[in-house]
Parts: C-alpha cells; structure tokens; sequence
C-alpha cells in the first residue's frame, strides 16, 4: 500500500495543532510556610496584587489571594480550610482576580463569602459570577440620592431619612439594638416586592456567633422578608481572610441587582446591612500583623481607612443612563462605652452620608429604638422623604432637642411657667409616640398621620401611658371610617388642601375617644 507524501505531512500537521492547543502555560510556585490563614509562596515572579491562586492540596483545591508581593515569595490569605495547605505544595497562578457566584439564585440563602451554602440546601449553580473588589462607579455614572428608603422605623424616617444609594452608618454600643433597627429596614422592604420599587437585602454578618446569624435567619423567615433576602456568613469561627472579605462578596451579589436597572430589568435597587465593620476591621488588623506588614495607630494597618471607603464609596444611585439602580450601605460599628472619637468609628463616620446612633442610657430608660437625635444625622435630610413627612416633621428635631434641654433643666425642680409646662408635655408624648416595637415597622403614611395628630396637640392632654393605643386606634380609623380621607393622602402624598379634613376627622376622634375604653382586638 502506496501512501502519499502530503497525506503524511497533513497528518504531522494536525497533530502539532492539536499539541499546541493543549499546551498550557501556568506561573508556578510552592509553599514555603503556611499557618492562621496565611501561606509564604516560593516561585510565583509574574504574580499579580490581588490575584487568585489555586493550593494542589491533597484534599482538594484550596484558593487564596495575593496581598503582598515581596522580594522572592508572595504573602497569600487563604480562603476555605486552610488547614488542608502543607509546606511544599503546588500552587498555581490564575491570572484571575477573586469571583464570587452572583444572580438571582442566592436569594432565600445563607452562603459564606465564596458563595457556598451553609443553610444545608443544595449546591447553587449561577450563571454568572461577580469580582469580589472593583473600583466604584464615578461621578458621571451617578445621580443625586432622591429617593426614600424607607426604614418603617418612625424616628429614622422622619428624622433621619436614609435615601436609596445613601451609606447611612448605624452606631453605638453592644446590645442597643444596631441589627434589629436594620433588621426593621429589611422586614419593611416586603411591601415593595414584586414591583417596581422591589429593594434585594444583602445582610452581611462579620464575625457575629452562628446561633446570632441563625436568629436573624428566623426572623426575616417569620417575617416573610427572607426571599428577597440574601445572607452571607462569615461567623466567629471563620478565619481572617474569610471575614475580611466577607463585606466586598456581599457588595458584589448586591452589584449584579443594581445593574438589572441598565438592561431594563427588576429588582434594582438593593440594601447593604455590613453587621459590623468593626470585627472587619480586626480581622484585617489580625491578617495584617501576620503578613508582617507594619503596624499603625492601636496597630492597625496604615490602609484600614481604604479598607472601609473602597467598599462604602461603592454604594451608589446610578444615573438614568445607567439604569437609575441604587445599592444602600448600612455598616455597622460597635463603640466602647459610647466613644465615637474612637480610630474605627471616626474613619467610617468620614466616609458615610450621616450616621444613627443608639445611646445605652436611653435604651435603659425604655426609649427603643435607642436613637440620639442630638448625636444622629442624615446628610441627604428632606431629598429623602416624602411631601407629607417633610411638612409634619421640619421642626421635630428641634422640637425634642429643645425638649431634652427642657427636661434636664426641670429636674432642678424649677418651676415652669406654663409655655415651658406646654412644651415639656408635648416633649414627652412626642417621644412616646416615636417608641415602637421591635419588627413591627410603619408604612409611612401612618407615621406623617401619627406625627400629625402629635404635632397639632391632639396628644397634650392623652396620659403618657394611652399615648400607643391612642395612636394605634386612630390609624385603626384612619383605614376603617376615614379611609376615603387616607387614601387622598396616599395618592397626593401631601398634607397641602387635605389639612383642613384631617384636623376636622382627628377633633372628631378625640371627642368620641375614651382613655379607659378596652383595647380594640
């Protein structure tokens, strides 16, 4: 059998192709020494910052990132069980920057931050995947924040409101009710699901105890709020790298929603809640100090400050070219004993738009939410809320920041005149008016209802005790035998022409309404 000298070389020739196009070409390295979550890489010279590496272990592989590039070894965080990484494995170099799965698929799950499930469900499969640290969109890509998110919270909504693509900072001491005021904001966001409007809600624990995280995961459930809801967990136990990261994978799954808005798609709007930046902050310090980089103030590292803003400046309302999606940072900080002054919280009351802090003191005294207005600020103010509140609260924070001096003064056991008398009670209905319970939040039409009635003295004379079930009876009769009335108010979103009906529908409340009627089931 003759065969062809061409038919010869066509065969050379497909199997070089076929040889070159298997052929692949990695940056290799070992590891030299690897412990609490960190490995020193040998071999890597074309290593990239930030770059995503893959551990050959002999349980599996292992991912770690690039933090610092030295001399002849690169310092690496490892992300998942570390402990499997030995001296002396391969590690190889991705070319990647760190991904997270992003989509509609983690809604309803509790995942740590590289996406896994940690709710025992079953594997998530996402088509797309989301880079964990990118630069925040810029100004041309935004828009002035306008439009409310609303908390449902009476004192946050009409004192400090928070607009969609705002970082409203929730501060103050252990155990004053920083996550139940966010878990509130989370809960309240149902009544906007499958609209519009709809708002996805990320909520981000760092380093809090998995029976805490179990806790927020049944009450968002009891509350229905856990299908738009995602949860990423990076608990006490996990390890430094995995805290560390945790805020910026939560900030990518949110970023995949806010880009909906481009392609014409809902939901995207989306809220932050980072529980808490401080135990991120130390986490980074811990992971800091073992790669040896030097120390700064309370030994921190020099960037903890860009740790925070490159991750808070990425919450954004984007412009109507760009979709007019929002993403909302709500981080939380612990303080000690109420110092604000602190390194930690002063750098990340620098970076957000206006801060809620919750003083110990009046969470003793009773007063929950725990809200210092004094203390408390919203730097987009009005932007942020609608007609209706922006007429009946103006003066209210005024009004309680002159009533608190007012009291403090009475406590001399002053005599008052009767102005000053006026005053004092209205104060003190006023703040029991603003009190709630916790997860039970407020449709804002209610609150400027209620804070109307308060404003106008229908509650001077109400025992501070009946100040709740007054209120509570008179929306029970705004959606029963005035709802025709209310519904004008939902409609025009303003007090402008209806004042006059209002005042008129709340005298007749007031004349019919018994202080020691039985509660209405």
């Amino acid at each position: 059998m003759k065969i062809k000298t061409d038919e010869i070389t066509a065969v050379i020739k497909q199997e070089i192709e076929q040889f070159s196009s298997q052929l692949e070409i990695s940056d290799v390295g070992q590891v030299v020494e690897v412990g609490d979550g960190i490995a020193r890489v040998y071999g890597l010279s074309k290593s990239m910052a930030g770059e995503l590496l893959e551990f050959e272990s002999e349980g599996g592989t292992v991912t770690g990132q690039v933090m610092n590039l030295e001399t002849d070894t690169v310092g690496v965080a490892l992300f998942g069980d570390a402990t499997r990484v030995r001296e002396g494995d391969t590690v190889r170099g991705t070319g990647r920057l760190l991904e997270v799965p992003v989509g509609p698929e983690l809604l309803g799950r509790v995942v740590d931050p590289l996406g896994n499930p940690l709710d025992g469900g079953p594997a998530i499969s996402t088509k797309q995947r989301g880079k964990v640290d990118i630069v925040a969109p810029g100004i041309s890509k935004r828009q002035p924040v306008k439009e409310p998110l609303q908390f449902g919270i009476k004192a946050v909504d009409s004192m400090i409101p928070v607009g969609r693509g705002q970082r409203e900072l929730v501060i103050g001491d252990r155990k004053t009710g920083k996550t139940a005021v966010c878990l509130d904001c989370i809960i309240n966001q149902k009544q906007y699901w499958g609209t519009e409007d709809a708002v996805v809600c990320i909520y981000v624990a760092v380093g809090q105890k998995d029976s805490t995280v179990a806790g927020v995961v049944e009450t968002l459930r009891k509350a229905g709020a856990l299908e738009y809801t995602i949860i990423v967990c990076a608990g006490a136990s996990a390890s430094a790298p995995m805290q560390y990261i945790a805020p910026y994978a939560g900030c990518a799954m949110g970023e995949y929603f806010m880009w909906q808005g481009k392609e014409g798609k809902t939901p995207k709007h989306v809220l932050c809640v980072y529980d808490d930046l401080s135990k991120q902050a130390v986490a980074y310090r811990e992971l800091s100090l073992l790669l040896r980089r030097p120390p700064g103030r309370e030994a921190y590292p020099g960037d903890v400050f860009y740790l925070h803003s490159r991750l808070l400046e990425r919450a954004t309302k984007l412009s109507k070219e760009n979709g007019g999606g929002s993403l909302t940072a709500l981080p939380i900080i612990e303080t000690q004993e109420g110092d604000v002054s602190a390194y930690i919280p002063t750098n990340v009351i620098s970076i957000t738009d206006g801060q809620i802090y919750l003083q110990p003191e009046l969470f003793a005294a009773g007063v929950r939410p725990a809200i210092n207005v004094g203390i408390s600020v919203s730097r987009v103010g009005g932007n942020a809320q609608i007609k209706a509140m922006k007429e009946v609260a103006g003066s209210l924070r005024l009004d309680l920041a002159a009533f608190r001096e007012l009291e403090a003064f009475a406590q001399l056991g002053t005599e008052l005149d009767a102005a000053s008398q006026r005053q004092l009670d209205r104060g003190a209905r006023m703040v029991e008016l603003l009190k709630q319970g916790q997860y039970t939040p407020f449709d804002v039409i209610d609150q400027c209802i209620g804070i109307f009635c308060a404003s106008k003295g229908f509650l001077d004379d109400v025992a501070r005790d009946q100040v709740r079930r007054y209120e509570d009876e008179l929306l029970e009769h705004f959606r029963g035998p005035q709802r025709a009335l209310r519904d004008e108010l939902v409609k025009s979103k303003s007090f402008k022409g209806l004042e006059d009906k209002f005042m008129a529908a709340m005298k007749a409340f007031k004349q019919a309404w018994r202080p020691d009627a039985a509660k209405k089931a």
